[in-house]
């Protein structure tokens, strides 16, 4: 058979590449603000029973690091198919509905942030399903710079759902104990986030760790947060039981694939000495 000789010129696609470069650093740069702006608003937004740790925030800097990889790799062949055939004008559409949800955050207008969590989770998911399905990992720069910075994404979005749900509907944990109802609802939070990470550490036989790493990571920031402030021994409590089996998830995952692909190397030293006992 003929060898597939197609190539892609730097040049395709080039007003959506350069689209993506512009609205990449409208969106890194909503997200710089917050943490060095005068105001540090990771430090002093509404406190909840859900609030963690500042440094939980932290893998802002990760996603962006590797969606700079990702403004990079579209220029090469095997990006050019997954970003801009595949991905298209989603990424600019995120990128403004992540700005537009982090400051009014910022800003304080908690329930308006919620309501564009949900928008930006939903962008997420619809580029990460077209991703997951469509576009499998064919080498090194499709996981590292397309798959890994949304599946880090993709979980990174559920959590802050529940943190901005929290500081639009919960009570300031300043100002009021936490009662019955508000432990009820912080344990349910923090269930539906560790079946999340569960969900995706077994979503498939290779898993999805980075969006389970993402809530876990997330899950021990709620834990370090509110041991440390003391707000309620039950929510502390739960938060790290929790971030624990989580990890345990992401481990049991990781120790599976590792095993498999074991496995695969085992059948196939098989198959290759098979032809060699059969001539003897």
């Amino acid at each position: 058979m003929p060898e597939d000789t197609t190539t892609h010129s730097w040049k395709d696609g080039i007003f959506l590449k350069i689209v993506n470069i512009l609205v990449f650093f409208l969106f890194l740069g909503s997200n710089i603000y917050t943490v060095a702006g005068p105001g540090d608003i990771y430090r002093n937004s509404k406190e909840t029973y859900l609030t963690p740790a500042y440094w939980t925030f932290g893998i802002w800097s990760l996603i962006h690091l590797l969606l700079l990889g990702y403004l990079i790799y579209q220029f090469t062949d095997s990006g050019k198919d997954v970003i801009i055939d595949g991905i298209g004008w989603r990424f600019p559409l995120l990128a403004v509905l992540n700005a537009v949800y982090v400051n009014v955050w910022a800003s304080g207008h908690y329930i308006v942030a919620f309501i564009f969590a949900l928008l930006v989770s939903s962008a997420v998911s619809h580029i990460y399903y077209i991703v997951k399905k469509h576009h499998r990992s064919k080498n090194l720069g499709d996981e590292l710079f397309v798959h890994l910075p949304f599946s880090l994404y993709h979980g990174w979005t559920t959590v802050l759902i529940f943190l901005t749900g929290f500081e639009a509907f919960g009570r300031n944990a300043y100002t009021h104990r936490a009662g019955v109802w508000t432990k009820i609802f912080v344990f349910l939070a923090l269930f539906i986030l560790e079946a999340t990470a569960a969900a995706y550490a077994f979503s498939s036989p290779e898993g999805d760790l980075a969006g389970a790493i993402a809530i876990t990571w997330s899950l021990f920031g709620i834990y370090a947060h509110q041991s440390a402030h003391g707000s309620s021994k039950f929510v502390s409590i739960s938060a790290l039981v929790f971030a624990i089996l989580s990890a345990f998830w992401i481990v049991t995952s990781a120790w599976k694939l590792y095993q498999s692909r074991g496995t695969r190397g085992i059948l196939l030293h098989d198959e290759e000495r098979a032809p060699l006992v059969g001539g003897h």
